[in-house]
């Protein structure tokens, strides 16, 4: 049975000099010994109160939370990785809840579910909006509810995580790994966590606003490889709808003033034949992809198959 030897508690950080601390030493006094923090060059000391604390730190090479994530990963050589943030908002008491159905072999990746016991004033107005849009977009285009795609306290095996296909970044880590989580058919879990009001003296390095976009976008593109309808069908929708507007207003030009639009029909028909153009490669892609998810099921099933012989 795995236990806390076999977890690094992964925590990036970027000027966190007045949380990262009584972090560090939370997740010890839990009883993790594998601490590692992953710094963007902080210009407040946290990386020195990082060390102080016992915890093993590293200066990200990159910039942006999804990079330091990568290269934290890559630096890990225990199976399970326990990850949060080093702001003080999430409780290292709740790890127990985080690791459990991983230990018992439920999931591969774990989500702690900020919603479910949120204290106030932990999270502005104008964030918990963006944060329900983000998660019911999510469920609407991945067919899957994670309930807060966004949370930062992940528990999930080295080896899941190396199967992902990541590139994100900044904040849109969370939702490339949910995405991946859903693609390739990793086996998620989400416990209810305790979420808190970060500590007085600390600032947020998330801007609500820009990173919210990035966000939104990531989702978006994402779609393209695990929901190809809609986002072949949106794209589609928008031109279609163009294409209807801009035959209409040639019409009513037409018929009320008797001047045609010859350009401006071409340009309508061009719209709506290119919007079904769309459609349809929408639907061959969405095909392929379910195509690709069972052959690829059908790899993952002979392959525990032959592990399960060479254990034999």
């Amino acid at each position: 049975m795995p236990d806390r030897t076999d977890v690094c508690v992964l925590l990036p950080t970027l000027d966190e000099a007045e949380t990262i601390g009584d972090v560090i030493e939370g997740f010890h006094e839990e009883g993790f010994e594998h601490v590692l923090v992953v710094d963007g060059d902080s210009t407040d000391g946290t990386r020195a109160i990082a060390r102080e604390h016992g915890a093993r730190v590293i200066t990200q090479s990159g910039s942006g939370k999804g990079q330091a994530v990568r290269e934290g990963v890559e630096q890990i050589d225990q199976p399970y990785v326990l990850m949060a943030d080093g702001d003080g908002t999430y409780r290292p008491e709740d790890a127990d809840k985080m690791l459990t159905p991983l230990f018992a072999g439920r999931a591969e990746h774990v989500i702690g579910d900020r919603f479910a016991d949120m204290e106030a004033g932990a999270m502005t107005r104008l964030n918990a909006v963006g944060n329900r849009l983000i998660n019911r977009l999510f469920a609407t285009i991945h067919g899957r509810d994670l309930q807060d795609i966004l949370s930062g306290y992940r528990a999930f095996t080295t080896q899941s995580f190396e199967r992902s296909q990541l590139s994100a970044d900044g904040f849109g880590i969370e939702t490339e790994l949910a995405v991946e989580c859903v693609r390739r058919g990793v086996s998620t879990a989400v416990v209810p966590i305790r979420y808190e009001a970060r500590p007085g003296g600390s600032e947020t390095n998330l801007h609500p606003l820009k990173d919210g976009g990035r966000i939104l976008l990531t989702l978006y593109r994402l779609a393209r490889m695990n929901n190809p309808i809609f986002y072949f069908g949106s794209v589609a929708a928008v031109g279609t709808a163009g294409g209807v507007a801009l035959g209409a207003f040639v019409g009513y030009r037409y018929l009320t003033a008797g001047v045609s639009h010859e350009v401006l029909a071409l340009l309508a028909a061009f719209l709506v034949l290119l919007s079904v153009q769309l459609l349809m490669f929408g639907v061959l892609s969405d095909i392929i992809v379910s195509i690709h998810r069972e052959q690829s099921r059908r790899l993952d099933d002979i392959a525990d198959q032959l592990e399960e012989q060479n254990d034999e």
